[in-house]
């Protein structure tokens, strides 16, 4: 009944820029620059993805970057302390600063990565990898076959392309997958329509107790901005005819 869901092949940079464990802070930098990204994979031997180094695994160099002066120079001046929180936050704050100082002396991408790097399969469903994403708070993501090679990254914009599908392309799918199972001719006459990805649901339907069900099944149509409906009953279905709006039926 169902289509079947976009996956991040579909979306997916295959040309991806990358670096060595041993490339140097500048070379991380300029390529970030050049190909206008904020992270990197780290690779090894043939292509397998080892770690990730990103602009906030970078930004230590420039936060603490008065915190060694060296020899015979005056110390920097004193941080401010941490302001009062929610129990354990002082911690967690001592921690992270402990972290960034040690990124800060770092000066390849072996030392400023974070490993193992946060990957995902080609075969991911879009979905999948959003809530990854989501979960790690992370923009971007390698993509590696089974074994740890690089076959390509993906992206938040990469993710959003679901929803440059035509009006058309949405309803068509609605059309087929959805309306011509649970509102079936000749007992429903439910037509779709889309609207800069909203659907709505217009008709008759012999049966309102599924608008919520149609509604689950529409909303992840890929592309699917909103769902309406507009549906009455027939009047042969019961004495008062009925009328659904919006997500809710009333019999």
């Amino acid at each position: 009944m169902h289509g079947t869901p976009h996956i991040v092949s579909d979306v997916m940079t295959h040309t991806v820029a990358a670096v060595g464990r041993r490339a140097t802070f500048k070379e991380i930098v300029r390529l970030m620059r050049d190909w206008r990204i904020s992270a990197l994979p780290v690779l090894e031997g043939e292509g397998r993805v080892v770690g990730v180094v990103s602009e906030a695994d970078l930004l230590p160099k420039e936060e603490f970057r008065n915190s060694d002066p060296g020899p015979g120079l005056p110390p920097p001046a004193p941080v401010p302390p941490v302001l009062t929180g929610p129990p354990g936050e002082d911690a967690v704050v001592r921690a992270r600063r402990a972290a960034g100082a040690a990124k800060a002396g770092a000066v390849t991408a072996e030392e400023l990565m974070t490993s193992p790097a946060l990957t995902v399969r080609a075969d991911t469903t879009l979905a999948q990898a959003a809530r990854v994403m989501a979960h790690a708070k992370v923009k971007r993501l390698p993509v590696v076959d089974a074994v740890g090679m690089l076959e390509g990254i993906v992206s938040r914009t990469d993710l959003l392309k679901v929803f440059l599908r035509t009006d058309e392309e949405i309803a068509e799918e609605v059309r087929r997958e959805i309306v011509s199972y649970l509102f079936p001719l000749p007992e429903s006459n439910v037509r779709v329509d889309v609207r800069d990805g909203v659907v709505t649901l217009v008709g008759r339907a012999r049966d309102t107790s599924l608008v919520p069900v149609a509604a689950r099944l529409v909303r992840a149509v890929e592309g699917v901005v909103d769902v309406d409906f507009d549906l009455t009953r027939p009047a042969a279905a019961e004495e008062t005819p009925s009328r659904t709006t919006g997500n809710t039926a009333t019999a």
